[in-house]
């Protein structure tokens, strides 16, 4: 009988370990802006406290960080079009979002001075930092030839 509850608890315990893996894969092919705070940025993008002198991305896919503010008109602007963005290039990028309100101890490691600043993370080399409510079309070029190495000739 003991075994018995043994086993069945065992099999539900791997169940719901599974949905969670499922789940959080999911996640990151939603198509959705993730929000993300310092110890996820740890994980997720780049742990600059255990190597702080060489950049090492975190991902499995090339990424876009908005550093934004709620109160910040142009961060407005832009959120709406990296919405777009990630549902049109899911599975492709993660686009992650960090308040600067928030999480200020980010936004100094980075030098966010100016918002919205976007930061790009190619799966390869170094990233590159963009300033300001860019229009889309610039981004999904940035996208392209950046992150995804697509030359559009």
């Amino acid at each position: 009988m003991k075994k018995k509850n043994y086993a069945w608890i065992l099999s539900l315990f791997f169940v719901t370990m599974s949905i969670g893996a499922f789940a959080q894969n999911k996640t990151n092919e939603s198509g959705k802006v993730i929000k993300l705070n310092k110890e996820e940025f740890l994980t997720k993008v780049f742990n600059y406290e255990k190597n702080s002198q060489e950049w090492k991305f975190e991902g499995n896919k090339p990424a876009i960080i908005d550093f934004y503010a709620d109160w910040c008109g142009p961060c407005r602007k832009v959120a709406p079009v990296l919405e777009e963005l990630a549902k049109e290039y899911a599975g492709k990028i993660v686009i992650y979002k960090v308040d600067t309100e928030k999480d200020k101890e980010l936004a100094q490691k980075f030098g966010i001075q100016s918002l919205p600043s976007l930061l790009f993370v190619p799966m390869n080399g170094k990233p590159q930092m963009a300033v300001g409510a860019i229009p889309k079309e610039d981004l999904k070029k940035a996208i392209d030839e950046f992150l995804l190495g697509v030359d559009k000739k």
